[in-house]
């Protein structure tokens, strides 16, 4: 017998000797002090903070818009510098939201083209491999899926052209927004110097020039704050309109070659069989002919059943209502019943009155 077999060990689950000296055992009379947690911390560190039983939050909010008015992200990535983002801080305060929707809208358009291409790239792989597998049914399958996948291709590219027409619509918006903002600009400049004018010089002859030109600054931003509702309303209306149907368009139209190429992959027979056995010839290429034949008809019978949107716009070339629009609202319009800014005259009259 060894020296190791000799000695005496203890048998399982025989309590070990106590540390005690070192680590004193916790008992319940003898309970661990309160920690004292710096605020905010959370006892069990990073993942009992992050998985911590809090309060349950909606997946998705009723609107996009935080409470506080910021309506980034903070987890969003820093915006990089660029000659876009220098482009964007030129622009009139007025219209910089809508000048990045506009230009983030054209890397959208950007990425469904090139996907529609890369998809057109994958269909003739895909024909390329069938090929070369030298067995006739997928090679014969594989061909007419890669022409359904080219036609979804062609999809994304026309979708893509569609949003482009959206795009330019919001342009137009864009563009009536950077010209009314320098008549704010002027309004405003002519307030702010009227107002240190009566806190430094209240006695001051230029008061009067000053307050006339405000008459008319404001009567020229009236008319281009009206111009900018009327298109604002009408392009906004038009461009999403113009939108939500290329999508229908879209969506319908992949339904069809979606339908028409499962019924080509019913053609592919994927019966096992044992070593040595040999399948049955294909001879299946008329009917996935016809099922080709069959998708191009839909597509070419199909049409747009949209609801029509309403709308009301008829704006002539200064976007202001036509005659025919105006009958109905001049009781009530403080500038066609004779209450409102008419002309600059008028305007200059009614504050001399007043003064």
């Amino acid at each position: 017998m060894s020296y190791l077999q000799s000695r005496e060990r203890p048998p399982p689950y025989t309590p070990q000797k106590s540390s005690s000296f070192l680590f004193p055992r916790r008992t319940s009379s003898n309970p661990p002090p309160p920690a004292d947690y710096p605020a905010g911390y959370t006892p069990g560190g990073f993942f009992a903070a992050k998985y911590a039983n809090k309060d349950a939050k909606r997946n998705r909010s009723l609107s996009l818009r935080s409470k506080k008015g910021n309506t980034t992200s903070g987890d969003a990535p820093p915006r990089k510098f660029g000659f876009s983002s220098m482009r964007a801080s030129t622009q009139p305060e007025l219209s910089k939201k809508l000048y990045r929707l506009i230009k983030s809208e054209n890397h959208v358009i950007n990425n469904y083209t090139n996907a529609g291409r890369e998809q057109i790239s994958i269909a003739s792989q895909l024909s390329d491999w069938g090929l070369a597998t030298n067995d006739d049914a997928i090679s014969d399958i594989s061909d007419k899926i890669g022409v359904m996948l080219s036609e979804l291709g062609e999809l994304e590219i026309s979708y893509s052209q569609n949003l482009e027409d959206f795009r330019a619509v919001m342009k137009s918006i864009r563009n009536v927004e950077a010209s009314v903002q320098p008549s704010r600009d002027k309004r405003n400049k002519i307030t702010d110097e009227i107002q240190r004018l009566k806190y430094k010089e209240p006695q001051s002859p230029k008061l009067v020039q000053l307050e006339q030109e405000l008459v008319r600054a404001e009567a020229e931003n009236l008319v281009a704050e009206a111009q900018l509702s009327n298109v604002t309303r009408q392009k906004l209306k038009e461009a999403y309109a113009s939108h939500f149907a290329a999508v229908v368009e879209r969506s319908q139209k992949q339904e069809i070659l979606a339908k028409h190429s499962r019924r080509i992959l019913a053609l592919l027979d994927d019966t096992p069989v044992v070593p040595g056995d040999t399948r049955p010839a294909y001879d299946l290429e008329r009917e996935a002919r016809q099922i080709l034949a069959d998708a191009e008809d839909d597509l070419r019978n199909w049409t747009l059943e949209l609801e029509e949107v309403p709308t009301n716009a008829s704006l002539d070339a200064g976007a202001m209502p036509t005659i025919s629009n105006i009958g109905g609202s001049a009781a009530t319009s403080p500038v066609l019943n004779g209450t409102g800014p008419l002309s600059v005259e008028e305007q200059e009259a009614k504050q001399e009155v007043v003064a």
